[in-house]
């Protein structure tokens, strides 16, 4: 959600070479595509001046009615719906610590899948207790069902790890502040997107009124960095290890600069 869709819709295509597309709920909501595939939805706050302004990830569902239930049998809240919501029916809520997330019955295209192409690489979930969260959402989103499609988590290094198949799709970490100053460090679902070039990101998101909310994290594999966007939502851009070596050759032959953390 934005405050302006127009301006949103510019920084994430300079960022993430998203594309956009009119949608069926009007001129305040449009589809983010990546090579013609849609990747998120971007929507406008226009009406709602108080919501904040971020990210929220929605979990698809069987049954929206049966979902809301759990969720408010399992202390939590329901803020909006389930509402009619395009082909599909749609509930917004907080998790027991505060977090935000939504859910959808309806269908799901696979290219909106966690890990499929430009579309988010993973969800991290950063919230007080990992082990507590993990039954919240396990009972809510019947992540440890029988069925074919269902997930499977497991503690691993001070996390829950959230599997589909052979695909890491969430992460859950504990340590959150309710009452945080900080929005990071409060309980909340966190997005990270794909890239093929750390550098150039964050080159972009700076020359587009965004900024780096903390150093980039190397790992043997990855790169990665918190940004937020010129609103303040935060997201987070991953880009391959390899791309380390491509950065430093241009720095070496004069083809780049250094840029700032």
């Amino acid at each position: 959600m934005a405050r302006d869709l127009a301006a949103a819709q510019h920084f994430y295509a300079g960022v993430l070479g998203w594309e956009f597309r009119a949608s069926g709920l009007g001129d305040t909501f449009s589809v983010a595509l990546h090579e013609g595939r849609p990747i998120a939805g971007i929507g406008t706050l226009a009406e709602h001046p108080a919501m904040p302004v971020a990210w929220t990830p929605y979990f698809a569902v069987a049954d929206a009615d049966v979902t809301a239930a759990r969720i408010r049998e399992r202390g939590a809240t329901m803020a909006v719906g389930p509402l009619a919501f395009g082909t599909g029916r749609a509930g917004l809520a907080a998790d027991p610590a505060g977090a935000v997330f939504g859910f959808w019955q309806g269908t799901v295209l696979p290219d909106w899948s966690l890990g499929r192409g430009s579309a988010p690489a993973w969800l991290e979930l950063h919230t007080r207790d990992a082990f507590e969260a993990s039954i919240f959402y396990g009972e809510v989103l019947d992540w440890a069902g029988e069925g074919s499609g269902c997930c499977v988590t497991s503690y691993e290094h001070d996390h829950v790890v959230l599997r589909h198949g052979h695909d890491t799709v969430a992460r859950i970490s504990g340590a959150a502040v309710d009452a945080a100053p900080d929005p990071s460090t409060r309980p909340r679902w966190h997005l990270h997107f794909p890239v093929p070039d750390l550098d150039e990101a964050i080159e972009a998101t700076n020359g587009l009124g965004g900024g780096t909310v903390a150093p980039v994290v190397t790992t043997a594999t990855s790169r990665w960095v918190d940004l937020t966007d010129p609103d303040g939502a935060q997201f987070t851009v991953v880009a391959p290890q390899d791309t380390l070596t491509s950065s430093l050759h241009r720095l070496g032959t004069g083809g780049a600069h250094g840029r700032g953390r």
